[in-house]
């Protein structure tokens, strides 16, 4: 099943049976907390000491 008919299928199984007022507000700020993320990315940039270095593989 494709991507866009599972997001449909859930959808409407939200429409039918709404999930709880307590998952909702998890749902919530599960997303708000990955817009920051992308925000703080996006504009700002991550610190030096976060940033990640490729390590030379050694051949033996």
């Amino acid at each position: 099943m494709d991507p866009l008919t599972r997001i449909l299928w859930r959808l409407a199984q939200w429409w039918r049976h709404p999930p709880s007022p307590y998952f909702v507000r998890i749902l919530v700020a599960t997303l708000l907390v990955v817009l920051a993320v992308v925000l703080v990315e996006r504009f700002i940039g991550w610190p030096e000491w976060l940033r990640t270095e490729r390590v030379p593989i050694r051949r033996l």
